[in-house]
């Protein structure tokens, strides 16, 4: 969220706060107008108003980012292991390309290649998905991917 976002809705209800003060301080030291009396009152209300909404929405979005995050991390873990699953199966893959090939194994050994290589993409594609709901989250799964996929190249 940005910092502007957090920081409106608090701003607008302190706005609402002094004109109302203002508006009693004025009523304090003169007789207000009938026309001065509900502006003031109006500017205070719309800013509390516009406040109150941004700041209710801003809780409503910070509560379902809460209720989310358990489903999120069930699924990261499900994304996690095919990803692993699937970074075997490259390397297995890898490997046995860097071994001698005969024309036919190495057709099917290609084909297999390009079923791994699009699995691993729709799993990426699955990360920035869930980043735009849980984003800490998924910086967190992508640095464990990262890490294991240097462990899975340095076991070989």
């Amino acid at each position: 969220m940005k910092e502007n976002e957090k920081w409106m809705p608090i701003l607008l209800i302190i706005v609402a706060f002094i004109t109302m003060a203002l508006s009693i301080y004025i009523a304090s030291q003169r007789e207000l107008s009938s026309l001065e009396n509900t502006l003031l009152q109006a500017f205070s209300l719309c800013f509390g108003l516009i406040g109150s909404f941004m700041f209710g929405k801003q809780s409503a979005k910070d509560g379902a980012k809460e209720l989310i995050k358990p489903h999120a991390r069930s699924a990261f873990r499900r994304l996690m292991s095919l990803y692993q699953s699937l970074s075997r199966v490259g390397f297995e893959i890898e490997r046995y390309q860097e071994q001698e090939t005969h024309s036919s194994e190495s057709h099917t050994i290609a084909k297999l290649e390009a079923i791994v290589i699009e699995q691993l993409a729709t799993a990426d594609d699955a990360l920035e998905d869930w980043n735009d709901i849980v984003p800490d989250e998924v910086s967190e799964l992508k640095n464990k991917l990262g890490n294991s996929r240097s462990n899975g190249k340095n076991d070989e």
